[in-house]
């Protein structure tokens, strides 16, 4: 037995009566010729790298099965014809892949935006985003000096005296040389 994948993407609105139709003409072909079904995963909705058929989101599905040397060519082709003209309003990209039939079919999903963290702080140390943490004491806002504006720019009043007092006594320093 040859054993496939299959990993295809979808519409981000796609339905569970949608899926469960993709699901079991899916297995209704691969039954047909005579091969198993080893399983059939939702990954999740990820975004995009670019847009697919104006979408920016889209929900990957992989399916893997085994199917007899002898009875491969036909359902591939069954299943192609499906993507193309049955779910081409649902499928929007596919790819199949054959595997090594002694491999292990052990994998490690990526992470989608359906699985989200379930504490925020311990995802924002993970992230190195500590900075978007909420202080212990709270959010407060700092004491705020009084300002003034003066020719379109703002500076705080008391180091606008400081400087004009500077500038005077320095000024009374150089007329007594």
């Amino acid at each position: 037995m040859l054993r496939y994948e299959i990993l295809f993407l979808t519409v981000p609105e796609i339905t569970g009566d949608e899926i469960e139709s993709i699901k079991s003409y899916f297995l209704k072909s691969i039954r047909a010729a005579q091969g198993d079904m080893l399983s059939f995963e939702r990954w999740g909705k990820y975004r995009l790298a670019y847009p697919v058929n104006k979408n920016d989101y889209g929900v990957y599905f992989l399916a893997r099965f085994e199917v007899a040397l002898e009875n491969r060519d036909a359902l591939l082709k069954d299943v192609r014809g499906a993507y193309i003209f049955k779910f081409n309003t649902l499928i929007m990209k596919n790819m199949i892949h054959r595997l090594d039939s002694e491999a292990s079919l052990e994998y490690k999903r990526p992470e989608s935006l359906e699985d989200s963290p379930s504490d925020v702080d311990s995802f924002l140390k993970k992230n190195e985003m500590e900075g978007l943490l909420k202080p212990k004491g709270g959010f407060r806002a700092k004491k705020t000096e009084d300002k003034s504006i003066v020719g379109g720019v703002a500076f705080e009043a008391e180091a606008a005296i400081i400087a004009t007092k500077a500038t005077v006594e320095d000024d009374i320093e150089n007329s007594n040389d």
